[in-house]
């Protein structure tokens, strides 16, 4: 009979095995594609100590093409829990070392079980992924453990944050479960999703196109919008993983925690004064306003190279996450376009669901005119946009910096769709249209019958300007709270923010609305 001691060694072995996953070999093979393992990356993620490991003996129960021979404890995935700033977090982390980091029917269960008892203590999840894709030798076994995954991807969404770090190959279905999560941040030149690979696309299209062409992190970060985030090394992608957790609450039902800040309440912003140009036409960088305005000019964007003419990213104001939308006058001088819709809307519903308040900086001339954008759609995306606006209980603060044009200006936070408050600088303009272009439909026979056509169309448009230009007969009607000196937007969004802390909006009972996708 084993003694106790023996059985003790026998334990420390399997471990010690689990814990070498696929060998010295593959471990530097890891390391020489500039990649870091399972295990380190997770030793990275966590506070000092705090992984609990998860089924770390689970073996796959394949008997076919010699996989019997073949078993690795642990199945490629290693699983558990832990803290990161002493907060807890499920997190997960695919194992190139082991079996390439295929996904088969046991590793499939594995991340299964880590995401059962996140949404069972409302924790958020982390999941790195670096996995050449389906286990082949498993065949439906491991197509069915990948949906098991899906389903409780879209179970847990907007009931716990999930985040996705892509560090490797995640190709095919596994591509799915990073897209349902909330956040992908990607590694450039290591990480890579695709659905298929270059040589099918070869085959099937005859297209020829590389791996970071087809998939890479700047493709999807900047023209498809399937990632939120790039990074450079492993150690970064991490570090940002850590961060967003630090931003965001455990769960549904939770508060965001609230950050450290010596960044005064009652600080005034006179750079704002002066930073709409006097020129309408004329651009600016709407991150110096938001800049100025949140605590200590920490704004963390997110989609920074997708969507340009919309910026949306995480702040704090007064210690405060908030959630910020902004229009950028430098990127097709801020209208509205489809990808820009999309992105803003699911950032939005992101933040609601999480009880993260939203900020709107405004200066929109309405949405991307064309034949390309009525073709993909902008009805359909920029609805997408509205939607999310007008669904969203969490505090909703709005402030018109300059252009509020057209159905643009409904859609974004304003009273009529429940924006809680509403202000503007006096330099903001709500208007159905810019002056020439309302002055051109509205006294066309005029002007072509005046003997000065040129100076009465400029006589008309500076009457226009004179009546419409300004945010005074909005805040008249009530549609805006006030018009403030651009200095006291700091002061006046804390206090608002304050007042709104504990808002409750109740909305008729549904199974869920249907969003037009």
């Amino acid at each position: 009979m084993d003694t106790t001691q023996e059985r003790l060694d026998d334990l420390r072995r399997r471990k010690i095995q689990a814990a070498a996953g696929g060998g010295a070999a593959r471990v530097d093979a890891q390391h020489n594609r500039g990649k870091m393992t399972a295990r380190e990356r997770l030793e990275e993620l966590l506070d000092e100590g705090s992984f609990q490991e998860m089924d770390t003996l689970v073996e796959h129960r394949c008997k076919d093409f010699g996989m019997e021979k073949n078993t690795i404890a642990g199945d490629g995935v290693v699983t558990g829990h832990g803290t990161i700033d002493g907060r807890p977090v499920y997190c997960y982390a695919q194992d190139f070392t082991v079996y390439g980091g295929s996904l088969g029917e046991m590793h499939g269960l594995k991340i299964c079980k880590v995401l059962d008892m996140a949404m069972k203590t409302g924790v958020p999840v982390i999941g790195m992924n670096d996995s050449g894709g389906a286990r082949i030798q498993e065949g439906v076994a491991s197509l069915g453990s990948y949906a098991e995954i899906f389903f409780r991807n879209t179970r847990a969404s907007g009931v716990i944050p999930q985040i996705s770090v892509i560090m490797g190959p995640c190709a095919g279905g596994a591509v799915y479960s990073p897209a349902i999560t909330d956040f992908i941040i990607m590694v450039d030149q290591t990480a890579h999703m695709f659905i298929t690979g270059p040589e099918v696309i070869k085959t099937v299209t005859n297209e020829i196109v590389s791996f970071e062409d087809l998939g890479g992190a700047m493709t999807h970060g900047a023209k498809s919008g399937v990632s939120h985030f790039t990074t450079q090394s492993d150690e970064e992608a991490i570090g940002l993983a850590r961060q967003l957790h630090s931003l965001f609450p455990l769960n549904n039902l939770d508060t965001p925690p609230r950050a450290p800040q010596s960044d005064p309440a009652d600080r005034k912003c006179p750079v704002l004064d002066t930073i709409i140009p006097d020129d309408p036409g004329k651009p600016y960088d709407v991150k110096d306003v938001v800049g100025e305005v949140l605590d200590g000019d920490f704004f963390l964007e997110v989609q920074e190279q997708f969507a340009q003419n919309i910026v949306v990213g995480f702040g704090h104001l007064n210690g405060h996450t908030v959630g910020v939308i902004a229009n950028q006058p430098k990127v097709l001088a801020g209208c509205l376009d489809i990808d820009a819709c999309s992105k803003a809307a699911r950032f939005i519903r992101f933040c609601d669901s999480f009880n993260i308040p939203l900020i709107t900086f405004e200066d929109v001339p309405g949405f991307l005119p064309g034949t390309e954008q009525e073709h993909g759609g902008i009805i359909r995306h920029g609805a997408k946009l509205l939607y999310a606006y007008a669904e969203a209980t969490v505090p909703k603060l709005t402030v018109i910096l300059r252009k509020a044009y057209g159905g643009a200006y409904d859609v974004m936070s304003s009273k009529h769709i429940r924006g809680d408050y509403n202000i503007a600088w006096p330099s903001a303009q709500l208007a159905v249209m810019g002056a020439a272009g309302a002055v051109e439909i509205i006294h066309r026979r005029r002007i072509a019958g005046a003997r000065n056509p040129e100076g009465e169309r400029e006589r008309l448009i500076e009457d226009f300007n004179d009546k419409f230009a300004n945010p005074y007969k909005a805040a008249a009607l009530g549609y805006l709270d006030d018009v403030i000196p651009p200095n006291q937007t700091r002061i006046r969004m804390i206090k608002a923010l304050e007042m709104l802390r504990d808002k409750e909006e109740l909305r008729p009972a549904r199974k869920h609305g249907n969003i037009p996708l």
